[in-house]
Formats: structure tokens, C-alpha cells, sequence
């Protein structure tokens, strides 16, 4: 099990600027990212994430402080958080911040300048690219991003086949300022496919293997249900109930759900194992229209041979 950290370094007062127009971010991409800037749950991660210190006689209702190990854990670092979205595939990518150290989530190409931008902002050094899998839908924004930050590094599972500055495999943490999340692995969308959960459990990312009431398909890139059933029972329906579900995607304006709603509400997963299986079987979805130029280029950090 590695663990992955560094030095902590102050948060700088004034981050330089950087000449994104230097650094090959096309005008395309400007204009792209200026129209999808969805900016979803802008606000920092307080108590409805964070449970307060044991001297405090309220929870919120969102957490709990329990003595079991599987409860959500008290913090008490505060953590920045932000939820972006891209408009054309429906993506989700995920700002966490403490102590001007950062993780980006599921990057997309296009949106490369927003996500700099917004990580400026708010004076966060981004330290980790991270990606739940490899995608067949979109193409990662962690290569262009390297070009830009040429200190983050990417990281992906090792099961996933890809390249990366880091590989993980389940049960490695990646930390960043005082905070870390653990990686889950949670295969049967792919056999790369992980889940990311932070270190208090009040949220976990999940990527494709848990949607808001679904999941992704399973017919494709070394899927398999019955893995997916599996993985998905035992490494996030094991989560508190009240931890916050973050999907990759959602097609129909949710943002968030909880393990404990989709235990109870999940319209795939709820089913038995061999139900679950049949389901999947017999989705009949057409063949992804990203998926012969999103993968190759995944595969090798989003950045083809030139």
C-alpha cells in the first residue's frame, strides 16, 4: 500500500499567472470552457461534510459521529471543494483542496482552461491529476494539464493498462495538504475502474461504477456485471449511509446522491446479483460515439503521438 505525499508547502498569497495562450490552449478551448463553467455546490466543505469536534453536542444531519469504524470520521480541517461540469458529455470534475494543495477529478480536454483558472482563483496548487478509469466518452484533460502544470502528476489504477506519473491499486492513499483520499478499487464498468473515498468518509467519487439510481454499462472495455455487482457491494454500499455519492456523470441535472439512497433506491443495483446481471445483459445501448478516438487517446494520458 503506498501512500502519496510531500512536503507541505505554504498556500501562495499571489499564484503567477499563467500565459495559457503560450502553452498550446487552442481558442477552441477558451471558448469552450468559457461556455460550460457550471460551477455546481460552489461553496467550502463545512459541517455538512465535517463533523464537529467531540466537544460539540450537534451533527448535522447529513453526518453522524458514531464509535464504529464504518461511521463517518470528525475533522477538523476544513476542505474547499468544487463540482464542474461539462455540458458536452456530461462529465463531472472535481475540485479538493486543503492548505493550497489539490486533486483534480476526471479532467476533461476542453475544459483544460477552466479548470486552471479556477484552481488560480482560489490559490490552489494542483499536486494530483487523478482519473477513475479510463473513459470511453471524453478525453481526459490530464496530459494538456501536465503541459500547463508541469509539476502535477497523473494517476490512474495500474489495472487499468494506461499511462501515468502514478499508478494505484486498491488501498493506496493520495494525499494532498493535511487530507488524503483511498482508493477503491471498484471494477466491472472496466477492469480499471476506481472509486475514491476521503479520509473522513463523508464523500466518495465513484466514476462510472455508481450513477445517481444506476451505473455504467457493462459491454464493453473488459466489463463484467457480475464483477461490478460485486465491487460495487462491497467497497461503497459498505461506506455510512450518509456519505455523499459523486458520480463521473449524471444526464439528467443530479448532482450528488448518498450510499444510503442508492442501497434503497438504485434502480440496477438493488436488484439481486443475478437480476442485476440480466439487466446489464440486455440494456441494449448503441456503441458510444466517442469511444474509438476517447480510449487510445486515454490510454497514454489523453495526449496522442505527434
Amino acid at each position: 500500500m503506498q501512500r502519496l505525499h510531500h512536503l507541505r508547502h505554504p498556500t501562495p498569497s499571489s499564484p503567477p499567472r499563467l500565459n495559457l495562450r503560450s502553452r498550446g490552449i487552442s481558442a477552441a478551448t477558451r471558448r469552450h470552457s468559457h461556455s460550460c463553467q457550471a460551477h455546481l455546490h460552489l461553496r467550502r466543505l463545512t459541517s455538512s461534510h465535517a463533523v464537529s469536534s467531540s466537544s460539540s453536542s450537534k451533527t448535522t444531519s447529513s453526518t453522524t459521529h458514531s464509535a464504529t469504524s464504518n461511521s463517518v470520521t470528525a475533522t477538523s480541517s476544513l476542505m474547499l471543494f468544487r463540482q464542474l461540469f461539462d455540458r458536452e458529455s456530461c462529465t463531472y470534475t472535481y475540485l479538493l483542496a486543503d492548505g493550497g494543495e489539490g486533486i483534480l477529478i476526471d479532467p476533461v480536454k476542453e475544459l483544460v482552461e477552466r479548470d486552471v483558472e479556477v484552481a488560480q482563483q482560489l490559490n490552489v496548487k494542483l499536486k494530483y491529476l487523478l482519473n477513475t478509469h479510463c473513459h470511453a466518452d471524453h478525453v481526459t484533460g490530464t496530459g494538456d494539464l501536465k503541459k500547463v502544470l508541469p509539476d502535477a502528476k497523473s494517476v490512474i489504477s495500474k489495472a487499468s493498462g494506461a499511462k501515468a506519473d502514478v499508478l494505484v491499486n486498491d488501498g493506496d492513499t493520495i494525499a494532498f495538504g493535511s487530507r488524503h483520499v483511498t482508493v477503491h478499487a471498484t471494477p466491472g464498468h472496466t477492469d480499471g475502474c476506481m472509486t475514491f473515498v476521503l479520509d473522513d468518509k463523508s464523500m466518495c467519487f465513484t466514476g462510472d461504477a455508481v450513477l445517481v439510481r444506476g451505473c455504467g454499462r457493462t459491454d464493453f472495455q473488459q466489463g463484467d456485471a457480475g464483477k461490478l455487482f460485486d465491487s460495487v457491494h462491497e467497497k461503497v454500499f459498505s461506506l455510512p449511509d450518509e456519505t455523499f455519492v459523486y458520480p463521473a456523470h449524471d444526464y439528467k441535472g443530479r448532482t450528488r446522491s448518498t450510499v444510503g439512497e442508492e442501497k434503497k433506491y438504485n434502480l440496477r443495483l438493488t436488484k439481486s446479483r443475478d437480476e442485476f446481471i440480466d439487466i446489464m445483459a440486455n440494456l441494449g445501448l448503441p456503441y458510444p460515439k466517442m469511444i474509438d478516438v476517447a480510449v487510445p487517446a486515454n490510454l497514454v494520458c489523453g495526449i496522442q503521438d505527434e
